[in-house]
């Protein structure tokens, strides 16, 4: 067994040696194209100014949004409490409604009842008629 690790020891250094990293020889050249270091210099603050400026230009898009969306909301809530205000308002005016008819029943009930009684004490001739044959003379 100890042969066998000092092997795999011996072939995983002779594989690093193989495979390492060796430094890399470049010829120096000229790179870039015909702008100057200032004039690239100058374009990259453009992208940066750009890039923030749409950034800020999506964030207030999304802070428009969210507004528009939560006044949306508040519209829907006003709309929902309006309505179950007059819902609640017709309910009121049916209630009245049904009130004064009851009132009205009773009333006629009661006028009624107290006719009734009236005439059971009366005789069937017209109380006028009675009125009038119970005086001998009249000063008309």
């Amino acid at each position: 067994t100890c042969s066998v690790a000092k092997k795999e020891l011996d072939d995983l250094e002779r594989w690093k040696e193989e495979h390492s990293q060796r430094p890399i020889n470049l010829v120096p050249k000229r790179l870039g194209g015909k702008e100057s270091e200032a004039q690239v210099r100058q374009k990259q603050q453009m992208m940066l100014m750009q890039s923030k400026y749409q950034k800020k230009h999506k964030r207030e898009e999304h802070i428009k949004a969210k507004k528009e969306a939560e006044e949306a909301e508040i519209l829907k809530k006003k709309a929902l409490q309006r309505e179950k205000a007059e819902r609640l308002e017709v309910k009121k005016r049916q209630q009245e409604m049904r009130r004064r008819e009851m009132f009205l029943e009773d009333q006629n009930y009661k006028t009624n009842e107290l006719l009734n009684r009236l005439d059971l004490g009366l005789p069937k001739s017209d109380s006028c008629q009675i009125a009038n044959h119970g005086t001998g003379s009249t000063a008309w």
